[in-house]
């Protein structure tokens, strides 16, 4: 059964332009359904969207959107003007590598923003629909980092955490319902993003980065069969042994540690 078969026609994808997004609009394109695809930067969307429509002869409409507005989601909704969604993706993530209090006040409000309000509210929104219909999916982007303490990514590595706990509890709450709900926490990802930081791989601690597309893969070998999992062998033994059998003070230096050598603080 396709996923457009098991859930519906529509899927939608946050922070689609580039990685990890234009990967999980790839893999849903090729299921045959038709996408909705946000991002703040317009052109790269219509570029990924011109490809997708004459690869897969699906339909695909673009929401240029800065996922860190106080008003994200009322343009979203605006914009779908009543379009039913099957499949939510968040893949969207505002980060800061560095010490927290060099950050600015704006800064880590529009990390709040786009990494814990908008995918929370989409969420109320898009997955009350779905429970009304008895079937859709959700998959909510978190992070390694959210395991933790994380020195260096302090905001971002918390907001990782609420999307891990969030989704979940929401798997908990929506299991026997129809909707199916589950987080992933992602390592190091051979993102635009993450190459152009360059990170120097210094420790048995940070695995090789994964490509995008096998991260997705994973997502719906599990989707439907788990609340939450880590992609990428590499970080599962990591995790394994920070978690299980670590003290949480040794893991936290160990995150901490990796970070300060691997972008040089």
């Amino acid at each position: 059964m396709t996923l457009k078969q098991k859930y519906g026609q529509t899927a939608l994808v946050a922070g689609a332009s580039e990685g990890l997004g234009a990967a999980f609009s790839e893999y849903l394109a090729a299921e045959g359904m038709d996408l909705v695809l946000i991002a703040r930067r317009k052109e790269p969307l219509e570029k990924l969207a011109e490809s997708l429509r004459a690869k897969y002869k699906i339909q695909v409409l673009l929401i240029s959107c800065d996922l860190a507005s106080v008003d994200a989601v009322s343009q979203i909704i605006n914009a779908l003007n009543g379009l039913e969604i099957n499949v939510f993706v968040y893949n969207a993530a505002v980060s800061y590598i560095g010490r927290f209090e060099e950050n600015s006040l704006q800064n880590h409000r529009n990390m709040s923003f786009c990494n814990v309000i908008t995918p929370m509210e989409m969420t109320q929104v898009l997955g009350t629909k779905m429970l009304e219909k008895g079937k859709g999916a959700i998959i909510l982007m978190s992070s390694f980092a959210g395991f933790q303490g994380s020195g260096f990514l302090a905001a971002y590595a918390a907001t990782k955490a609420f999307n891990r706990v969030f989704a979940e509890s929401l798997w908990y709450e929506w299991k026997n319902r129809g909707v199916e709900v589950l987080t992933c926490c992602a390592g190091a990802t051979a993102t635009p993003n993450y190459l152009e930081s360059k990170p120097e791989n210094l420790s048995f601690f940070a695995p090789k980065a994964q490509n995008p597309a096998e991260v997705v893969a994973e997502c719906f070998v599990h989707l439907g069969k788990k609340a939450s999992f880590v992609s990428g062998f590499g970080n599962k033994m990591v995790s394994f042994l920070m978690q299980k059998l670590m003290p949480r003070k040794m893991a936290i230096n160990i995150m901490g540690d990796n970070t300060r050598k691997m972008y040089r603080l």
